[in-house]
């Protein structure tokens, strides 16, 4: 006759810790994904930022004495940017203007002209926070004022343009952003439901021997917290890894890395484990605890 093993039965009561730590580590690692995607779309904006130039055309035949004013007086000006501790204020001169045209054209003006047209500049590199339409009239009526300068030019089009594409982009990662914290938020908070419906009859059992409700409530609380705590770790480490290994496929990847917001994004993963599963665990044990015997059932 065949023999039967006996099937072995889950105690009453049994927790299922790892499918509860899986998934709310999968589910904080989506949300950590997407953290870092808005840390490198926002550095991506100000590097396109602080690539934006206005070039300061000067009045011919200036004394050495007054280039040196000039350029004194624009690197003290709120709106330049800084690299290093050094202003981004570069002079160019009309001689070297002559040769990157003639690179970039191939076309010898100055032999059919007779002498050089073009006039002795200063580029000047703008401080993102001053990237604007408004702000950047500003500094182009300011930069007139100076003595010595005859012409402020640089591409208005092209920064409306970036601040409009910038501003929409924004908008749409950040409304992404927060409906993907929403459902993060809603996975988690049933995931720690169901995992505590199958000790429902365990905090019955304790309310029924005279246990307060906070009494009962410490151990599920303690617990979903730690593992809140395990998950976001888990799930700040896989990140770690991944965005170390898209680093090395893209190297230019690198230059838009921030190192002090994807530590935010970190530390903010683990604390949204811990606070979910905290709150989550608090509303299904009061929940049960509030349950009758035969809504149990």
């Amino acid at each position: 006759m065949p023999q039967f093993r006996p099937v072995r039965k889950k105690k009453l009561g049994s927790y299922p810790h790892t499918m509860v730590v899986f998934s709310i580590t999968l589910a904080l690692l989506v949300i950590g994904l997407f953290g870092l995607l808005l840390v490198h779309a926002h550095k991506l904006s100000e590097a396109v930022k602080e690539n934006l130039e206005v070039q300061v055309y000067l009045e011919r035949n200036l004394p050495e004495t007054q280039l040196l004013r000039l350029q004194r007086t624009f690197a003290q000006k709120p709106y330049i940017a800084y690299r290093e501790n050094q202003a981004q204020v570069r002079f160019l001169s009309k001689e070297e203007g002559a040769r990157q045209f003639v690179e970039l054209t191939g076309e010898e003006f100055q032999q059919f002209l007779g002498d050089n047209p073009l006039r002795d500049a200063y580029i000047l590199k703008i401080n993102p926070q001053f990237a604007d339409s408004v702000q950047l009239r500003r500094i182009s009526q300011d930069l007139r004022q100076q003595q010595g300068v005859y012409e402020v030019t640089y591409v208005q089009s092209l920064i409306s343009s970036i601040n409009q594409n910038v501003r929409k982009v924004s908008l749409v990662l950040l409304g992404f952003a927060v409906l993907l914290t929403l459902v993060v938020v809603v996975l988690i908070n049933n995931t720690i439901k169901l995992a505590l419906f199958s000790q429902r009859f365990l905090i019955r059992s304790m309310q029924l021997v005279g246990a307060t409700p906070w009494f009962i409530q410490g151990p599920f609380l303690r617990r979903a917290t730690w593992q809140g705590f395990v998950s976001g770790t888990v799930a700040a480490l896989l990140l770690l890894a991944l965005l170390q290994s898209a680093y090395l496929q893209l190297d230019e990847l690198r230059l838009l890395r921030d190192e002090r917001l994807i530590a935010a994004v970190l530390v903010a993963l683990v604390l949204l484990g811990c606070v979910i599963g905290f709150f989550s665990s608090y509303r299904a044990v009061r929940k049960y605890l509030r349950m009758s015997l035969d809504d149990l059932y």
